[in-house]
This record gives structure tokens, C-alpha cells and sequence, in this order.
């Protein structure tokens, strides 16, 4: 009995241990895309800040491309546009964005890595189809003009993006939260929800 409470206890170490390298190579995955982008990022250097040999990146994530799927693993977490009013989609997709890219590097290290390699543009456009375009079809007047319209409000927030934390524009950098809402909100509500130009 007591033999059986040991291996139990053995392997739920294990386990925690386990769990515990996992998160802190993706945390330094996720800093190390960001700052570095795809191609300049290494499986040393991101082992190097884990703290942990190269050969356990290897163990779990197989190669670069598979560390890089699992570290920018992104659920956007949209409001559901059933139940906000129509008029105000644009400040609601406005904040969570900003929610998104100040809450962590995942979203800043994909924008980084997508604009220069394949394998973050398609994640990048996955994670559109799959997530922004069915708000897109929930709210603009015409379903066949959502992609377009999607596309538009997708300029309007990676720009931000981009130019924010990426790029680093200091006036773009000054803007408060506040204010990025308020200049920002009422073009991607135009691009969803009014009528064709």
C-alpha cells in the first residue's frame, strides 16, 4: 500500500515537474519570437532562457516549427456580438485587442514572425477565418461583403499593432487606451456594421 501511495506521489511529481518545464519554455518562446522573429529565434537561445538544456525543447515541441505552433497557440476570446448591442462592436473588439496584445507577447511575437515567414502568416490568416470573420458575419448587413469588411477592421487593429508594439512609433506609443478606443472604435464599427460606400 504505502509502495503504491509512493509511485503515485513519484509520478505526480513527475508530472508537475513536467508541467513546469513546458510552461517556462513557452514563456521563453513566446519572448524570444517576439523580440527576435521567427528566423533569428534558435532553440538555444530559447533553452538558454528556460533554463533548461536544448535537448528538452527537442523532447516536447519535436523542432522549431512545432515550439513555434504551441507557443502561439492564440483563443482571442471576442465578445459574442448576440448579446452587445450593434452599436458598439467596434469599442468592444478595440478593447479586447488592446486586452490581448498588452496581456502577454503571444499576439506581438506572431505579428512579428507572420510578416516574414510563411508558417506565422498562415497562423496569423487561421487565426482571422477562425475567429474574427464569424464576428464579421454576425454583424455587417451583407454576409458576402464579411470577409472584405473583416479584412478592413483586421488593418485597423494589426496596424495598431504593429505600429504600437512592434514598431514602436513613440506618438503611437503616447496614445492612451482611452484615446486609442476612442480614434479606433468608430472605424472598425464603419468597416463592420454601415452601409456599402
Amino acid at each position: 500500500m504505502n509502495g503504491s501511495n509512493s509511485a503515485d506521489s513519484g509520478s505526480t511529481g513527475v508530472r508537475r515537474r513536467s508541467d513546469a518545464t513546458r510552461t517556462a519554455i513557452l514563456a521563453a518562446a513566446r519572448e524570444r519570437f517576439a523580440a527576435d522573429g521567427y528566423e533569428r529565434a534558435t532553440i538555444r537561445a530559447i533553452a538558454k532562457d528556460a533554463r533548461i538544456d536544448p535537448s528538452m525543447v527537442m523532447r516536447y515541441y519535436g523542432n522549431k516549427e512545432g515550439l513555434f505552433a504551441a507557443a502561439v497557440s492564440v483563443e482571442l476570446g471576442l465578445p459574442d456580438s448576440g448579446s452587445l448591442p450593434g452599436h458598439d462592436i467596434g469599442r468592444a473588439l478595440v478593447s479586447r485587442f488592446l486586452d490581448l496584445w498588452e496581456e502577454n507577447e503571444v499576439l506581438t511575437a506572431l505579428l512579428r514572425v507572420g510578416a516574414t515567414n510563411q508558417a506565422g502568416a498562415e497562423r496569423m490568416q487561421g487565426i482571422f477565418r477562425e475567429q474574427v470573420m464569424p464576428v464579421a458575419l454576425r454583424v455587417c448587413p451583407d454576409p458576402e461583403q464579411a470577409p472584405a469588411r473583416a479584412a478592413l477592421a483586421a488593418t485597423q487593429l494589426l496596424g495598431l499593432a504593429l505600429t504600437r508594439y512592434v514598431l514602436r512609433f513613440p506618438p503611437t506609443v503616447a496614445l492612451t487606451r482611452e484615446e486609442i478606443v476612442a480614434w479606433l472604435a468608430p472605424t472598425v464599427q464603419r468597416y463592420l456594421t454601415a452601409t456599402s460606400p
